[in-house]
């Protein structure tokens, strides 16, 4: 991943070795004096302070028993013999699992204080989630403190504990003066779309431990776990974000496909019931069913466009409507008057093609038409502060008395307004008083702004 460090990349990558060869085969003759020379300056500058360190015991040591003669130097002389072999046995451990941690010997990998620098993309605060889980898990973690406003994380990690967390001999002082465990420090600096982690892994000691003491390369593997966790969280996260965006696409072209689907069950049941009408007139008045045939026309030059939108405005919706109710004037005469209360300001509100003729289409069909003396159909449009109200009302023969429906219209417009509007938008349908239906469709505010292709 780009901006994460890993130990087989870059100049230290490493020609496979040959069946049967040694390890350091692997190595060009220029990484091996490399490799040689490093492990080398480290075992120098780490003899080199014990001894430097050894020369200083040995002056307070002459001066303690300077009134002597012989004194006990034998035993400052073994236990110096001792510490400098101790020494040496540390450096070597240091070395060879420095090795085998990292695979390559430098100054970088040898050396006890880590630092990395990863890029992140993200935001600081995903960022900061990240690397702070990434430090959680470390195995042998312990006293994370986080601070989420400053956007770092320290914690502390214990060495491994060869005693298993027993207290180890009184005469064991290197192991009672080992350093316990190591210290890990996350920066978060937030930048334009992406964040910049600093992270610092150093032994939990002074200065000192940079010179008589080794880590045998703990921190280097810290630095490595901590930033494979953070590259596994990051891959996992952007793996999650591209199956819901692949999720979200595929509910989208679903949604696209059920609402052509609903549209196109729309549309053919008006046109079938208009050509039947004026079959039917012009056996009985061919002027009549002329003057209907006009109004078809007209209607079909005004909505064939728009056939395939399935979104459009209240506005385009009243003049289809409008154009239907004059075709059904023709037939019902004066048994059909039409009152509409619309504000021009509602005219942009955003509804699926077609709901409003349907609704309409109910109500002539099964209260009205039935009805001897025919009756009024209202169409009203209330605005509210997060929703708008269009209503079809009609004084026709009302529940249980007109002609019943298979009822597919009305749920067919209940799936388009849900797909289309929302889960907030729906229809409900009651008795209206003193007879009739009233149905109302409840639209969201926020329809008002949404583009005409949504």
């Amino acid at each position: 991943m780009p901006g994460l460090p890993s130990p087989d990349s870059g100049p230290s990558s490493q020609p496979a070795c040959l069946p049967g060869g040694p390890p350091y085969a692997r190595l060009t003759p220029f990484l091996q004096g490399a490799a040689v020379f490093a492990s080398l300056s480290l075992m120098f500058r780490h003899l080199l302070a014990w001894a430097a360190a050894l020369f200083v015991a040995g002056m307070v040591w002459s001066g303690i028993f300077s009134g002597m003669n012989d004194g006990p130097g034998w035993v400052f002389g073994l236990l110096a013999m001792f510490l400098m072999i101790s020494a040496l046995g540390s450096a070597i451990t240091h070395i060879r699992r420095v090795w085998l941690v990292a695979g390559r010997l430098d100054s970088t990998t040898l050396s006890g204080r880590q630092r990395r620098q990863v890029e992140l993309p993200m935001d600081a605060g995903q960022a900061y989630a990240v690397v702070e889980a990434a430090i959680a898990e470390l195995p042998r973690v312990e006293d994370v403190e986080s601070s989420a406003g400053s956007l770092q994380v320290r914690a502390y990690v214990r060495r491994v504990d060869l005693w298993n967390g027993r207290q180890p001999s009184r005469w064991n002082l290197p192991a009672r003066l080992a350093i316990k465990r190591n210290s890990v420090l996350a920066t978060v600096t937030p930048g334009q779309g992406t964040s910049t982690v600093t992270l610092l892994f150093e032994p939990d000691a002074g200065w000192w431990a940079d010179l008589l003491a080794l880590d045998e390369g703990s921190n280097f593997e810290n630095a490595e776990a901590v930033t494979r966790a953070i590259s596994r969280r990051v891959a996992d996260q952007r793996r999650d974000e591209q199956a819901a965006a692949e999720q979200t696409q595929v509910e989208k072209e679903l949604s696209v496909a059920r609402l052509n689907l609903l549209h196109a069950q729309v549309e053919p049941h008006f046109l079938y019931n208009t050509l039947a009408n004026a079959q039917v007139l012009t056996r009985t008045d061919p002027a009549r069913a002329e003057q209907m045939l006009g109004h078809l026309i007209q209607y079909l030059r005004s909505s064939l466009p728009q056939v395939d939108e399935s979104v459009s405005t209240l506005g385009v919706e009243l003049e289809r409507t409008r154009a239907y109710l004059e075709i059904l004037r023709i037939r019902m005469g004066a048994r059909l008057a039409v009152e509409v209360q619309v504000p021009n300001e509602l005219h942009g509100v955003h509804l699926p093609a077609m709901a409003l003729q349907t609704l309409v289409e109910n109500a002539i069909k099964h209260g009205l038409e039935p009805k001897p003396g025919g009756g009024t159909i209202w169409i009203l449009a209330r605005g509210f502060d997060d929703h708008v109200t269009v209503t079809v009302a009609d004084d026709g023969l009302g529940f249980g008395q007109g002609t019943s429906g298979t009822g597919i219209g009305l749920k067919n417009l209940r799936e388009r307004l849900r797909l289309t509007c929302g889960e907030q938008a729906g229809v409900a349908i009651v008795a209206n008083f003193p007879s009739g239906v009233a149905a109302t469709m409840t639209l969201p505010q926020s329809n008002k702004e949404r583009s005409h292709a949504a």
